[in-house]
Formats: structure tokens, sequence, C-alpha cells
């Protein structure tokens, strides 16, 4: 059996997961992780075709089954209703009434409105050192999302809050006194939530929030549970992602000692983010249950059981990419997994998407002469994959 340990959070992993993955990779690509106590998928093709494939999903028996401390109960009791977490048909239901809300025509809209924030937020710069993490790649989608859902734009740094907390649920280095800040960030983002959803009801706009409440499909709206975990999902999945892939996305550009001008056009400018979300993803693992018993390599899955497909290791695959390990901003990225893929593909991905080909841009543009103040160090996140800070010349 193709058995291995790596500890999510040894400090050499942390910061640099690659070398295990390449390994994983020309070992066969899957293998029994044993620190996961699951199979782990770490080749382009297997676990492509498993997000794409019905054979494969979110729900999984064990999981149902599995009995929640009731301390944990107010996190469990959002993840019940949030559509990442659900199959058809109510995950049909969630996912076709937030698309109704979630237009593309709503998030091309926003492209000059994420331009001035990215503007505004480099005026902000003080003196010819900066972090961009907190200065610049953390606000950018806490604050857009806020303004799309109807959230007073003050509220931003408590939304990153309890944003940063809930998602400590799914990192390696999980505690006791990190779950208990993470159940209690939730119960205060559902309080707040619900009497922001009531307020909208009687007081409706042009928001998120106020099409959600309206929003139908199949002559059934969202109940109020419904709707809080959905905006609780939008800000800490978008959020989260888009942060990571902007610092690591930026440190990358200036390491590689990238010309400014390579942003000149739309087109590059996606190409380069492509590459990003190739080279060094903001999310290295997410899971799925198996529905039918199946073969994959050389372990016999049962039904219910959930393997780890590790996105992280994807975008390094060398029978899809040439020369792997390389950034290559000219790279044409047509396959990437670091949305996901199949019915659970990322929701907010068109908004990701726009946030960073505007940011990095903007950036550039303003400041064409960047240069690493420090050495940057990737923090203890796993599953996630970000920096701890981005400390920058400008």
């Amino acid at each position: 059996m193709h058995t291995v340990s790596q500890s999510p959070t040894e400090p050499e992993f942390v910061q640099n997961p690659y070398p295990f993955y390449q390994k994983m990779r020309e070992q066969g690509g899957i293998h029994y992780w044993k620190d996961y106590e699951k199979v782990a998928v770490f080749d382009y093709e297997t676990v492509s075709w498993i997000l794409k494939s019905r054979m494969f999903g979110r729900e999984g028996k064990s999981a149902k089954l599995r009995k929640i401390p009731k301390r944990l109960k107010p996190f469990y009791d959002v993840e019940a209703h949030s559509m990442l977490e659900l199959e058809p048909p109510r995950h049909t239901r969630l996912r076709g009434i937030v698309l109704r809300a979630f237009t593309s025509r709503r998030i091309d809209e926003l492209a000059p409105e994420i331009k001035t924030l990215c503007h505004q937020l480099i005026d902000k710069f003080e003196g010819s050192s900066v972090d961009l993490l907190p200065s610049y790649a953390t606000k950018i989608p806490v604050i857009i999302i806020a303004r799309l859902l109807g959230v007073p734009e003050s509220m931003a740094d408590q939304l990153l809050k309890w944003s940063n907390d809930m998602v400590m649920m799914y990192q390696a280095r999980r505690t006791l006194v990190l779950e208990n800040r993470a159940v209690q960030s939730t119960v205060e983002f559902v309080e707040f939530m619900r009497g922001y959803i009531s307020k909208r009801r009687c007081q409706k706009s042009d928001d998120l929030i106020s099409h959600l409440i309206t929003t139908e499909e199949n002559g059934v709206r969202l109940t109020t549970d419904e709707m809080i975990s959905t905006c609780i999902l939008l800000l800490n999945a978008g959020h989260e992602a888009t942060v990571h892939t902007l610092g690591n996305g930026i440190k990358c550009l200036i390491e590689n000692d990238c010309d400014p001008s390579i942003f000149d056009s739309q087109a590059m400018t996606s190409k380069i983010v492509e590459e990003i979300l190739r080279y060094d993803p903001p999310l290295h693992i997410f899971t799925r249950f198996a529905y039918e018993p199946c073969q994959i390599g050389p372990f016999n899955i049962k039904v219910g059981e959930e393997l780890a497909l590790v996105l992280g290791s994807t975008g390094r695959d060398a029978s899809i990419w040439s020369k792997p390990n390389s950034f290559n901003p000219t790279r044409a990225v047509t396959k990437n997994t670091s949305f996901g893929g199949g019915i659970h593909f990322c929701v907010g991905a068109p908004l990701a998407r726009l946030e960073l080909r505007i940011a990095l841009s903007v950036l550039f543009e303003r400041c064409p002469n960047l240069k690493l103040s420090s050495v940057p160090f990737y923090a203890d996140l796993y599953h996630f994959h970000g920096l701890k800070a981005l400390n920058v010349t400008v």
C-alpha cells in the first residue's frame, strides 16, 4: 500500500509543499496520507475527473452520522445550510437563486468601482515601505463583498475578523482555543446577519441580500438560515482565496523581475492571473465523498469514503505543463482546478478573477518599481496557502 506521512504544519512543508507534491506524483499520484487518514490524489487528471464526476460529492454518510460536540454546534449549523456542503436537489435550488442574484452583468459593473478602490488604497500608502497584505490585498475583497451584500463598509474590519476566525476550522493547526474563537465569531456573525436580513426585508435596496430575499427558484425562496449561510460562505470563501492569490502573485511577480508592461493588455493580465493560480494557488486541499464503490489507483474506495484532492499539486503536474516549476507569465493556462470543478465550481470565481486582474494591474501601474524589503514567509494556514506578510518598497 502506498502510505505516506507528511505533517501539514511542519515548517519546511508550510514554506514549500511543492517538492512533496512532486514526489507523490512521481510515485504514482495516489497515496494514503497517514496524517489525514485519507486517500490523497495528487495528479491533475484524476483530481479533475473526481471534481466533475457524479460518483463523488460533498455529502457523505460518515459526515452526517459523525457526532458533533455541542460546543461546535453553532459552526456546523451554518455549514448545514451552505451550498458548498450540499448536493442536488437542494444544492441546485440554492445555487440557482445565488446565480440569479450574482449575475455576470452585476459583477462586470463592479470593475470601475474595484479600480477606484485600488487607487484609493494605494493613495493611502505611507512612506517608502508598506506591508501589502493588510494595506491592499486584504482590503479589496472584503470591502467589495461588503458593498455587494449591502452591509455598511464600516463593518469591513469586523467581517474580516469573523471570517478569519471561522476559516480556522479548516486549517491543520486547528486547536481547542482556535475552535472556541471560531464558534464565538460564528455566533456573532450569524446574529449580525439575522438582524441585517430582517432589516432588509422591510427596506429593500439594490444589493445582494435584497436580491436573495426576493429571488425564487421553482417558486421557493431561501429561508433566513439559508441566506445567512450563503452570505457567510460568499465572504469566507471569496475573501480568503483572493487575499492569498494576490499576496502569492505579487511575491511571485517581484521575485521573477516581471516587467510592469506585461499588464498593458487585458488578455495578458488574464494570462498572468491564471498562471498565478496554477503556480501558487490559495487552496491546497478540497475533499469529496464517494457515492459509489470504485477503484482509484491502487485503492478500493468504499461508499462514503472521503478523498483528499490536492489542488495545490495539480498545477505542477509535468504531464500537463512543460517546466511546471517555473513561473511563466505568458503561459496559456487553460486547465485550472483552483476554483474546483463540476457542480461545485466556485460561484465567486468570476468576481475573484476580476478583482485579481484589476488589483494587480493597478498596483504595478502605480508602483512599477516594487521590491521586497524582507523575505516573505508563508503562514501556518494549511489547507490554505498564503503569506504572513508582504513587505515591499514602493
